[in-house]
């Protein structure tokens, strides 16, 4: 699918509740989930994926449609646009507009629309529930790469880029996929989570930026603000319904880590409303073939390994180091 960027995508009504909302929401017994016809993997960020099982349980997962109850659309579509009307959007600076239309290549990055719908999400969300800091970041948040290899741009054009934003707000951007790949890792989110009592005493911490391996250093307060970014960026990868059979699924793994590391570092700024499922585990409106069943049985630890194994092949094969360091004050 191909977009220009100067035209913002309406959003699904899954993403338009979470705007509206504020909030990582299940909408189980209000929409049919199924299967889309002649879905095509590598039509996705996800057509990196290497192994017949990976992309088996990858396709599972994103190669899905929803189907919302009429009424349940309508409501959720006057909530969002009262929102926006509340909320108004900041204005991107021409000069940006432009290198994101005429030096970038927006590739697929959901099954239900392209990687523009998933960044215009995340800018409109942030606008909303994260206002105490830039909505800029959140709307180029993956330019610099995604977790899976694809590059909307090259690296000889950041300093064409650098340019046209603050500071700030490009430590922030060019971090952010490092610090994604970061936490699919391991070791950041465990050793956060050991000193979540002090979580001001993070005077920096260093890292390599995915698209060049080149460092980065980020305060310990702009480091906790990145992980809020984080959160909002996961709220768009999560399902639809069945929340408590889908519980292995990678992002939503790393979603309730996160929220629950915010909630006891005392960092989580962004409102995003979350409330665990309580249902039945079964398939509520989900079509689910034996092979889909299957891999909802995975267990949360095994899902959670896979993903940092993934993630460390990735780094691998362009030569990004997960390497990082963090100074206590």
């Amino acid at each position: 699918m191909k977009q220009s960027a100067t035209e913002r995508p309406d959003p699904t009504t899954q993403r338009k509740a979470a705007i509206a909302r504020g909030a990582a929401l299940e909408h189980t017994g209000k929409v049919q989930i199924k299967p889309i016809p002649n879905f095509d993997l590598d039509r996705t960020i996800f057509k990196t994926l290497e192994g017949k099982a990976a992309r088996f349980v990858m396709t599972t997962r994103v190669g899905k449609g929803a189907h919302w109850d009429a009424a349940t659309a309508q409501s959720v579509q006057a909530e969002y646009a009262a929102a926006r009307a509340a909320h108004a959007l900041p204005a991107v600076s021409p000069e940006l507009m432009n290198f994101l239309v005429t030096e970038c290549d927006f590739n697929v990055e959901h099954a239900d629309g392209s990687f523009l719908d998933h960044l215009y999400f995340c800018f409109e969300y942030s606008v909303q529930h994260y206002p105490q800091h830039s909505a800029l970041v959140m709307l180029l948040h993956s330019i610099l790469g995604t977790g899976t290899n694809t590059f909307a741009m090259t690296a000889d054009k950041i300093p064409a880029l650098r340019p046209l934003m603050t500071p700030w707000e490009w430590n922030q951007v060019e971090a952010f996929p490092s610090v994604l790949r970061l936490l699919y890792a391991g070791p950041l989110r465990q050793e956060l989570r050991e000193n979540a009592h002090r979580a001001d005493a993070i005077a920096s911490i260093r890292f390599h930026r995915v698209i060049d391996n080149a460092p980065i250093t980020m305060s310990g307060a702009d480091l906790w603000i990145a992980l809020n970014y984080q959160l909002i960026h996961l709220v768009d990868f999560l399902p639809a319904v069945n929340w408590p059979m889908h519980q292995n699924d990678t992002s939503f793994i790393l979603f309730r880590d996160l929220y629950d590391l915010l909630e006891k570092a005392g960092k989580r700024e962004a409102n995003v409303g979350y409330t665990p499922s309580a249902g039945p585990r079964k398939p509520e409106g989900e079509s689910q073939g034996l092979g889909e069943w299957l891999t909802t049985l995975i267990p949360v630890s095994v899902s959670e390994k896979m993903a940092a194994k993934s993630v460390a092949r990735f780094s691998e094969r362009i030569g990004h180091s997960l390497d990082y360091q963090i100074t206590w004050a």
